[in-house]
């Protein structure tokens, strides 16, 4: 009986001690709250409050996510890193490259049901807006967890996940054959094309007599969801198959370990991202006040300078200055389309293919680099040089990627305010990050000199003035002026969307058809100039002929 009763006292204790740790974080996340007007959070708890499932974002990860959450990655950290906390956290990459947070969680269950609570939360912290693709750990839970609330985003297993795990169930294969790992590794990295992975990995598992060998056969069924061949075709954000995927995501470096604490959590989390954020705001800088050194007389290059973020910047360059070792092949040119084959200098082998449009100045490749990163490839700029094309297409040009990614982006600035709804969390956030953005601008462009400086400080004060006075009046935002905006004024929102798309894609379109008319009239003059040398020289011959 004796023993009974200290089974329960202890029970107790854990239960007083779960209730006191959820009741602190309670009161870290309401003193948030009101120091940021936009902080989101949500405790989730079964009957008992025996454990508690949480979920934060603050206001700049939700403008993270409204300028870069085209591509997201998910990490469960508690385990594989040695935090002492159950951290999971929503990561993506800002427009240098940089790893930026959409948001954080505290996952003390983690169940299927606790993954979908957790993504359906997510995705009301982010106004229902799907990235395009997400990158997770290789768990069958969050697998689950995802086809359910994101069926329609490309998911995908980090790299070093499926390995992680490969060093368990294979532990035996690895210590009598030390270079299987390494080996397969190269067969899943390196494989050009999807024939080159299935050749690949059929004949290692043959040579290590690993055909039947069950959980190897269950990682080829799910070979669409980490080997990167299979998902050349989806925007993920990275420049090469194993730059990112084959490394663990470093954002809490060194802020967590294991002896990180529930109460230390949520404040070191703010660090991390604030170091970040200043890494993000050095690297602004540096694009702005480096400039580029330029390695061809490209009019292509000087342009994407002047566009690109400094490290986005390289990553073209490198691959405009690669085309100077590769020549393109006509081989066929029937109707609008021309296809190429691309081949590097020696290496006629190794061949790729590029369809070209003449009419709408466009290309694909089937390396597939630019719908993988974001940044064509060489092998386009290949045939671009061949066909005369001297300025990047607009639509080879990411906004995510350049140096405004983070101006008027997304529903933020003038030429797309947001439609502000009157109390609503979705409308304060809206209005948070508004301000936000553009006083970040304000802020820069008044520190640039002195006399910048006076200006911004007064405005700042009038302003402020101005606030005051409407704050105290309860004057209400202006709903818009009916006779500026003609017959706009009776549309719906839908509607108004649906034309702004509308005529942005006939911007587009009307874009392309310049840049293709822009191109065949220089190929024109370029033919022309060709022409009169050879008429030159047919006259100067004839102007010889009669001499003699």
């Amino acid at each position: 009986m004796q023993f009974q009763m200290t089974i329960s006292s202890d029970n107790i204790e854990g239960e007083n001690t779960r209730l006191a740790r959820i009741e602190c974080l309670q009161d870290s996340l309401r003193r948030m709250q009101i120091e940021d007007p936009a902080f989101f959070y949500v405790i989730q708890g079964d009957d008992d409050n025996s454990y508690a499932n949480v979920f934060w974002a603050d206001a700049t990860s939700q403008e993270n996510y409204n300028c870069f959450g085209d591509t997201v990655r998910f990490n469960t950290y508690c385990g594989s890193q040695g935090y002492g906390v159950p951290l999971a956290a929503f990561t993506g990459l800002n427009h240098h490259g940089q790893p930026i947070l959409f948001g954080c969680a505290l996952l003390f269950n983690k169940s299927e049901s606790s993954y979908v609570w957790l993504f359906q939360t997510w995705l009301h912290a982010i106004l229902g807006r799907y990235p395009v693709s997400i990158t997770t750990n290789c768990d069958s839970f969050i697998k689950v967890a995802i086809a359910r609330v994101l069926p329609k985003v490309r998911h995908r297993f980090f790299g070093w996940s499926v390995f992680k795990d490969m060093e368990e169930k294979l532990a035996c294969v690895n210590r009598i054959h030390p270079a299987f790992e390494s080996e397969l590794k190269k067969c899943v990295y390196e494989a050009e094309t999807v024939g080159d992975f299935d050749s690949s990995w059929h004949s290692l598992l043959e040579r290590y007599h690993l055909m039947d060998n069950g959980w190897l056969q269950s990682l080829y069924n799910e070979r669409h969801q980490w080997v990167p061949i299979y998902m050349r075709d989806t925007f993920f954000g990275e420049f090469s198959s194993a730059e990112a995927i084959d490394s663990m995501d470093c954002f809490f470096e060194g802020f967590l370990n294991a002896s990180s604490t529930i109460q230390m959590l949520i404040s070191q989390c703010d660090k991390a991202a604030g170091s970040w954020h200043e890494r993000e705001l050095r690297a602004d800088m540096d694009t702005a006040n480096i400039i580029p050194v330029l390695k061809t007389r490209s009019p292509m290059e000087k342009q994407a300078a002047n566009l690109y973020t400094r490290e986005i910047f390289m990553k073209f360059q490198g691959e405009l200055v690669e085309t100077l070792a590769y020549h393109a092949n006509k081989i066929d040119d029937s109707g609008s389309i021309t296809k190429y084959h691309v081949a590097k200098f020696g290496e006629e082998h190794k061949v790729y293919v590029v369809n070209f449009n003449t009419f709408e100045m466009t290309a694909n490749c089937s390396c597939q680099k630019f719908e993988f990163s974001g940044i064509i490839c060489r092998h386009i700029l290949s045939v671009f040089r061949a066909k005369n094309v001297f300025t990047l297409p607009s639509l080879y040009i990411l906004r995510r990627w350049t140096r405004d990614a983070r101006i008027n982006y997304g529903g933020v600035g003038d030429d797309c305010s947001p439609n502000f709804s009157s109390d609503s969390r979705e409308s304060r956030t809206a209005r948070y990050n508004n301000l936000r953005a553009k006083a970040i601008t304000f802020v820069e462009e008044g520190a640039k000199s002195i006399h910048a400086y006076y200006v911004a400080r007064n405005a700042l004060a009038e302003a402020a003035k101005k606030v005051a006075v409407a704050k105290r009046k309860g004057v209400r935002a202006p709903q818009g002026n009916s006779q500026a905006n003609g017959s706009n004024a009776n549309l719906s929102l839908d509607q108004k969307e649906r034309r702004i798309s509308e005529l942005t894609a006939e911007l587009q379109r009307t874009n392309q058809r310049c840049e293709a008319y822009r191109g065949n009239l220089l190929a024109l003059l370029r033919d022309m100039e060709d022409q009169k040398l050879k008429l030159s020289v047919k006259v100067q011959n004839a102007r010889l002929s009669l001499k003699e």
